[in-house]
């Protein structure tokens, strides 16, 4: 079982900021900014590439909640990133899909 779903059913302690029926949110636990925040599936979905079309709906339930999560992070005026990271090259280390939020400071480009 990847450390996501442990994390979900509550044998891995995380610090939680949000959850419900189909989400949780997250600290992460090596933060790159001030604001570091894993929204994650309950439903275990490998990456973006095993999205499903019945996965839509939830996939756009984790962009409304990083967007919620900036407001009340204090980070949705000066700017956030967020970022699905997909496979090896594209730097997912975890193997369950989850929607990093990024803020409280000077965020670099990647175009």
């Amino acid at each position: 079982m990847c450390i996501f779903c442990q994390i979900v059913k509550k044998e891995i302690p995380s610090d939680f900021l949000f959850e419900d029926e189909s989400l949780i949110a997250i600290k992460d636990i090596k933060p790159s900014a001030p604001v570091h925040i894993l929204i994650v599936p309950k439903k275990h979905i490998e990456s973006v590439n095993e999205i499903e079309e019945t996965d839509v709906e939830l996939i756009g339930r984790m962009i409304y909640r990083a967007k919620i999560l900036a407001g009340e992070q204090g980070v949705a005026d000066s700017g956030f990133k967020l970022i699905f990271n997909c496979g090896d090259d594209g730097g997912q280390v975890i193997g369950h899909l989850h929607l990093h939020l990024l803020g409280g400071k000077k965020l670099s480009s990647v175009v």
